[in-house]
Order: structure tokens, then sequence, then C-alpha cells
């Protein structure tokens, strides 16, 4: 089966494809001595290049909008956790593109989760089992005994970050004081996982191994447990979104689509929609 609209991607040529034919059936893009381009020749280009894919997304884009909703406050969450994800892999598109992105993940993960049932039962088990969330600095490095090392200078009062940034292969943590910012639980991988949601605020680790070597770890904040009844509404979208796997997507999007009556007139795009099952009986 075709994974349709799995994420939208952010390349600028993606984006602009609609637009390409827009301004007008002729005319040059570019005029050289050699020849020029024509914005029908751009078109048919990025047509070939990027055009399914660009399709599906345009068009979901305007199904999902006209049948889901989603607020400026959501939007501006979704943009922070993306900026948080991504960090510097972001500015190369503009605030707009990433803001669309945001919207379009907001618009699909509430046509995905709407037919998703949750239990009390299965809410009641996940605030048992929740962490919040904490904000803790680090310090990696190869081997143990260096590890060690700065764990005692650590112990007769060195400052945590002139060390990480003196000692830390992690150089994007490390020119921040070792910062790795606001984490929840299994975010992380297992070791560090553990041992980071067992300390106190401002308590410091024994040297903890895992695959990318040897931590000292520090809490340095941690969030309050909200009560059930605050975080009610927030377990029940976690809860949703663990159960979504492709298949569940594809449904969703397949009962989209069908609700939508879409119908592609360009012949090249005649199978953009179909399930490979579907491709595959013509």
């Amino acid at each position: 089966m075709k994974k349709w609209i799995l994420s939208m991607t952010l390349a600028a040529g993606v984006i602009s494809l609609g637009a390409c034919s827009n301004n007008g059936a002729s005319g040059n893009i570019a005029e050289t001595k050699a020849g020029n381009v024509t914005k029908d020749e751009l078109y048919e280009v990025m047509k070939e290049r990027y055009g399914e894919q660009t399709l599906q997304e345009l068009v979901f884009e305007k199904i999902l909008s006209d049948k889901y909703e989603v607020s400026d406050k959501e939007i501006k969450k979704a943009v922070e956790d993306l900026e948080a994800q991504y960090g510097p892999a972001l500015e190369q598109y503009s605030k707009e593109e990433v803001k669309r992105l945001a919207k379009f993940q907001l618009l699909q993960e509430k046509a995905v989760t709407k037919d998703i049932k949750v239990t009390e039962e299965e809410m009641k088990e996940y605030y048992e089992n929740y962490k919040p969330e904490i904000k803790a600095r680090h310090i990696l490095v190869e081997d143990e005994q260096t590890a060690k090392d700065i764990k005692a200078k650590l112990d007769e009062g060195a400052k945590f970050e002139d060390l990480a940034l003196e000692h830390s292969n992690d150089p994007m943590s490390a020119q921040n004081g070792g910062d790795l910012g606001w984490f929840g639980s299994g975010q992380m991988v297992p070791e560090f996982d553990e041992a980071a949601f067992k300390l106190k605020v401002d308590e410091i680790s024994a040297p903890v191994q895992t695959d990318n070597g040897w931590h000292i770890i520090q809490v340095t904040e941690k969030k309050e447990k909200k009560s059930y009844d605050e975080m009610k509404k927030d377990i029940e979208h976690d809860i949703k979104m663990n159960k979504i796997d492709n298949t569940t997507i594809q449904k969703a999007m397949e009962r989209e689509l069908k609700e939508a009556k879409v119908k592609v007139k360009d012949k090249d795009f005649k199978d953009t929609f179909k399930s490979d099952d579907q491709a595959d009986k013509q």
C-alpha cells in the first residue's frame, strides 16, 4: 500500500509546485543566449520529479482543512515541537512553511485519531505510569575512568558547565554547558532515561554507560505531576497517538478520499490515489 502523506515535505520546490502554472500559461522564467526556460518547462520538470507527492499533499490539505479545525494555540505548540525536534535544520525554511507543516500534521492527526477509542482504564493506567518532564544536562566521554575523574571534580566543586565545554563529546549540548533541555520519559536511550529520572533536582549521577559512551548526568529542574483531571485530555491524546500505525493512517486517508469524492483529471496522475492493490488489478 502507498504510504500517503505520512509526513509532509518542506522542500521549497515541492511546496511551490502548484503555483508554477498560476501566473500565466506561457512566459520565460530565465533567458540565456543558449535558449530560454519557460514556465511550462519548469512546471513539467517539477511535475515529473515531485508531482505525485505534491498533488497528494495539496489534495489532502484541502480535504482535511475543510473538515477539521485546528486552533492558533495548537499550531503554535506544534511549531515549537518541530523546532525542538529538528533545531537548526528548520532554519532553511520560512516561518510560514514551518507553520503550514505544523497545521497539516495537526489536521492529519485529527483525521487519523477520529475513530480511535480509549477506555478509562487505559487512561488511569497511563497516568499511574506517567513521569513528568525533566530538564537535565550531561557530560559525555568515551571511557569510564574519564567519567569517574570528572565526577570527582564535580564533587569537589568544579562547575558542571565548564567541564562539559572542556570534555564532553556531545558538541551541541557542550556549547550550552551540557544542557539537553526538557524531555519526557522514553525520549532518551533506556540506560540514560532510567538514571536521569531517578535523580533529584541538582543531584549528579555516577557514570552511566550507553551505546554512545559514558555520561555524567545532572537534573536541573522537574515539572510537577498534575492531577488526573487536569491531564485527562492530554492522556487521551497520547494514548491515541500510541495506537497509530501505517495501517491506521492508510485506512483514515482512504476514508477521507472516499468521502471527498476525489477525481483526478490529469492522466499522468490517474493512479496517485489508488492503493497498490487497486493498481495491480488494472
